[in-house]
């Protein structure tokens, strides 16, 4: 689009319509439906207008963020506003990297690519790609090839340690019969820690588990009633339940058993952060985002992922030095814990061809699950 388009757009009064109607009106579609923030500035920096993905990044109304100067929007000595007059000045388009416009309203970790090209007159149209969604897609393949890893490790593990762990636990029974009081008890110490390296063992099994699933036709909202029902009758008996669901949400291709096992992994992850707080809150969210897609290894075309499936808690969130390593096997926060359920979930979802992120600030920690759509034989999805 020519900066004479932009300018069509973004420049016009109201009361002085273009002389071409549709190519304004086309143009002006192709910004609404744009999955990046376009912003028009005028020379003095104030904001002429925005697009809808705009509104979106910096939580604005189109009204609101025309009343400010780019200055207000930005942090203080941000690079970006040298880009804006660099480019006021030399009226040549620039593009920089991996901007950082983090702060306490739009959040810490908002990282964008920028693009900034003059517009007709002295001001500037930017354009801003946040960095964030293309991160996350290249994590997505690091949380699968360290699944993969403790897939092998699981299969060694059955191998060589259950069966010697057979062999100890029923030798300290016999023992148990011979010994006096004082020595049953280290028996018994004995039989105890040997089940618990059974237990750990039997869940790292379930990663070495590689035949396909079976899948079909799911009913996300039927999965995620059965979670809270689950969770309302025993661990999270004292918390608040918050239901946001897309009644037309089509279904998910996938196996039910394995997603009930994703959202009660998460569902208890996120009550055992609330604790026994006295506010306590679970929000479970769907909702359907065209326009993600993920190229994995493998696959030609990219696979679009519209279905967004989200766990939120208003908990203490995630500690900053492991948030990203979270899917990670064998990374934990819990004591006791053995790190090894959000690595599942990220083997399950990923088997499922989609992905899950965690974004975490204090009160506010979301788990966010996208996959792909269950599509019928002709092509068409299903409706929930």
């Amino acid at each position: 689009m020519t900066g004479r388009d932009q300018r069509a757009i973004f420049e016009r009064s109201p009361l002085e319509p273009p002389q071409d109607l549709s190519l304004a009106a086309n143009a002006a579609v192709v910004l609404s439906g744009l999955p990046y923030s376009v912003l028009s500035i005028a020379r003095d920096g104030s904001i002429v207008d925005v697009n809808g993905a705009a509104e979106a990044f910096f939580e604005m109304s189109r009204a609101m963020i025309t009343r400010h100067r780019l200055a207000d929007l930005v942090p203080f000595g941000s690079p970006i506003l040298a880009l804006v007059e660099q480019v006021s000045a030399t009226r040549s388009a620039v593009m920089e990297y991996r901007i950082d416009l983090g702060n306490p309203k739009l959040g810490s970790d908002r990282i964008v690519d920028v693009h900034v090209a003059p517009q007709d007159g002295d001001g500037v149209v930017m354009l801003l790609q946040e960095r964030t969604i293309a991160d996350k897609m290249d994590r997505q393949l690091t949380h699968r090839g360290a699944a993969r890893s403790v897939s092998a490790l699981a299969a060694m593990l059955a191998h060589e340690i259950k069966n010697p762990l057979s062999g100890i636990r029923g030798a300290a029974q016999l023992l148990e019969t011979a010994v006096g009081d004082e020595d049953r008890a280290l028996t018994r110490l004995i039989c105890e820690e040997t089940d618990r390296i059974v237990k750990l063992v039997d869940r790292m099994e379930a990663f070495s588990d590689m035949r396909p699933a079976e899948r079909e036709s799911v009913n996300i909202h039927a999965v995620f009633d059965h979670v809270k029902r689950v969770a309302q009758a025993g661990f999270a008996r004292h918390i608040r339940f918050v239901e946001s669901y897309d009644p037309s949400l089509p279904h998910v291709l996938g196996n039910r058993d394995q997603l009930v096992q994703v959202f009660l992994n998460l569902v208890k992850n996120a009550a055992e952060s609330l604790g026994d707080a006295i506010d306590g809150e679970i929000e479970l969210t769907t909702a359907f985002r065209p326009g993600v897609r993920l190229k994995t290894p493998g696959s030609r075309q990219p696979v679009s992922l519209p279905l967004e499936f989200c766990v939120r808690d208003n908990g203490p969130g995630v500690p900053p030095d492991i948030a990203a390593l979270l899917f990670d096997p064998f990374v934990t926060t819990k004591v006791s814990g053995t790190g090894l359920g959000l690595a599942l979930v990220a083997k399950i979802v990923g088997d499922h061809g989609g992905i899950v992120e965690c974004e975490s600030h204090p009160r506010r920690t979301v788990f966010r699950i996208l996959m792909p759509m269950f599509a019928a034989r002709d092509g068409r999805g299903s409706q929930g």
